[in-house]
């Protein structure tokens, strides 16, 4: 039998615990008056910023940011369709990096019960050196998961060996060169909803998947 080429996926996922989770918050105030507005958020941002500052120096925070002070004012409608007075609407951001998610719940569930605060969104991921390291076994266990297969044809077949000749991500090596959403490996981050008061946050394991497309002769 002559040579034949084989075409064929491999795929490979893991699931990993994250290591560190982000927080998102604001803390702010609205009102007719906008010196009062600005006055109000500034005061519900500080002990925010001194409790995440706190946390950063015990450790249980890698990192943060806040932003500046942002204001905005706007007339809002009516239900009847006629414009209300002007409202002044005031805002601290701030992003919390935590490394202790039991730390982290106990402080998120003291803030989110404060009036003017809210928790906008928690993000679960990994450190870029794990995540590097696992992206590049899962694309490597893709690969021998398209040798294996390839094999298996082969061997379907009567033929006992495989030579590759074409290696790619997913989509790459098609004949009508179309783009895959699951090219490279990819990871799906997991978050979280704000907690309830003494509901620990623990987010889900962060997939890690890759998938590959290969070309061999067979002989």
């Amino acid at each position: 039998m002559s040579e034949v080429v084989i075409t064929v996926r491999g795929e490979h996922e893991v699931r990993v615990a994250p290591e560190r989770a982000t927080v998102t918050l604001s803390a702010g105030a609205e009102g007719p008056e906008r010196e009062a507005v600005v006055t109000r958020a500034l005061a519900l941002a500080e002990p925010v910023r001194e409790g995440i500052a706190a946390r950063e120096g015990s450790g249980a925070v890698e990192s943060w940011s806040s932003r500046r002070l942002a204001v905005r004012s706007e007339r809002p409608w009516s239900g009847d369709g006629t414009r209300l007075a002007l409202v002044h609407r005031a805002s601290v951001d701030f992003t919390a990096t935590f490394v202790d998610f039991g730390e982290m719940s106990t402080w998120v569930a003291e803030v989110s019960a404060w009036a003017g605060v809210t928790i906008n969104a928690t993000s679960w991921e990994l450190t870029p050196e794990t995540r590097a390291r696992v992206e590049q076994d899962v694309a490597a266990e893709a690969v021998r998961t398209a040798v294996t297969r390839a094999t298996a044809y082969a061997s379907a077949i009567g033929l006992t060996a495989v030579q590759p000749i074409e290696i790619a991500d997913a989509g790459l090596i098609t004949d009508n060169n179309a783009a895959a959403s699951d090219a490279a490996p990819t990871m799906m981050r997991a978050f979280a909803a704000p907690p309830s008061p003494g509901l620990e946050l623990q987010g889900d394991d962060i997939t890690v998947s890759a998938t590959v497309e290969a070309r061999f002769i067979a002989g």
